[in-house]
């Protein structure tokens, strides 16, 4: 009891200690382009409002959408205002709450998302219900990495619908949706085929998935491997894989593609994210027990330093990371 009085009365010290910073770094950019229009710059001190949470970023992921945002390819999707922050997954501790908010105090480890694209920063103004407690067991990469990449992964195996002992392919098996993907679809009891290149196949082997390289005779390789048949299909990489689904008599119903919205508009096929359904915050939390309880792994390809984000979005516009690429402010 003393000891929580005590911890309970220290919080508005804390607060009052923080605010005499008034600047903090955040990644900006002025225009569309590549990465050289990235830069960290020093931005005022964001205040909590109503049923808000300052979060002092411990970890933050970087996907694929981000970088199309940032080259203006998704303007119609997701237009954009400059200067422009980026990233959407965090995880870190909370620094100050606004009002309102209850569920939540100073010093509390947290993982959650940014819908301002203001996650790439040292401290960020997160709504509360877009937050979830982080188990400890989780690491700050593998919980700041979780939720575009977690949440997408859930959402699509969700979508088409397995049944147990059907049989699933899923392209890009081994990137940071794909290796997600993958264990979530053996967990819902199908037989999963993952397509991801040789240096990968032994890590999808380790997780109960049939490895398969893509390239020049892919659907060869996928009929010898599922010679009953595929039922479904996710595609985490776009360039094609809707219409091998199809090609391979998977109905459109239960192709879903993260990647290729043209194909999925001409043939009718599925697109995540936009699946409405459970609630982000929710579908984290679930995702993050599983983490805890060693169901789930979240591949690290590498941890970059808040003043590397160039370097880590050069990395991943390569796309052939195995797994999440992670800023530490």
């Amino acid at each position: 009891m003393t000891a929580t009085l005590s911890r309970s009365r220290r919080r508005p010290r804390i607060a009052r200690h923080r605010r005499s910073k008034t600047m903090t770094k955040a990644v900006r950019y002025d225009e569309f382009g590549g990465t050289e229009v990235l830069r960290v710059d020093e931005v005022d001190l964001p205040v909590p409002g109503n049923g808000q949470v300052l979060v002092r970023v411990k970890a933050a992921g970087i996907n694929p959408g981000e970088a199309a945002i940032r080259t203006g390819a998704m303007a119609d999707i997701f237009p954009s205002t400059f200067p422009s922050g980026q990233g959407s997954d965090l995880a870190g501790i909370v620094a100050e709450v606004g009002a309102g908010v209850d569920r939540f105090a100073i010093g509390d480890e947290v993982i959650g998302f940014s819908e301002r694209r203001a996650a790439q920063a040292e401290l960020v103004l997160v709504d509360v219900d877009n937050l979830t407690p982080k188990p400890d067991s989780v690491s700050w990469e593998v919980a700041g990495g979780l939720y575009v990449a977690g949440v997408t992964a859930w959402r699509a195996v969700h979508s088409v619908q397995l049944d147990i002992g059907e049989t699933i392919v899923v392209s890009a098996a081994a990137g940071g949706v794909g290796s997600l993907a993958v264990q979530l679809a053996r967990r819902a009891g199908a037989t999963v085929i993952g397509l991801a290149s040789e240096p990968n196949h032994g890590w999808l082997r380790t997780h109960d998935v049939i490895p398969v390289a893509y390239g020049d005779g892919v659907i060869d390789r996928i009929k010898a491997a599922a010679p009953s048949g595929i039922d479904a299909f996710i595609d985490a990489y776009g360039d094609g894989y809707v219409e091998m689904a199809l090609v391979l008599g998977v109905a459109a119903e239960r192709i879903d593609t993260i990647a290729d919205f043209a194909a999925a508009a001409r043939y009718g096929v599925k697109t995540e994210p936009g699946t409405n359904g459970r609630p982000g915050a929710e579908v984290l939390a679930e995702l993050a027990a599983l983490i805890a309880d060693g169901h789930l792994e979240v591949p690290i390809a590498n941890v970059y330093p808040l003043t590397q984000v160039r370097q880590a979005y050069t990395e991943l516009e390569r796309r052939h990371t195995h797994g999440k690429i992670v800023l530490s402010p």
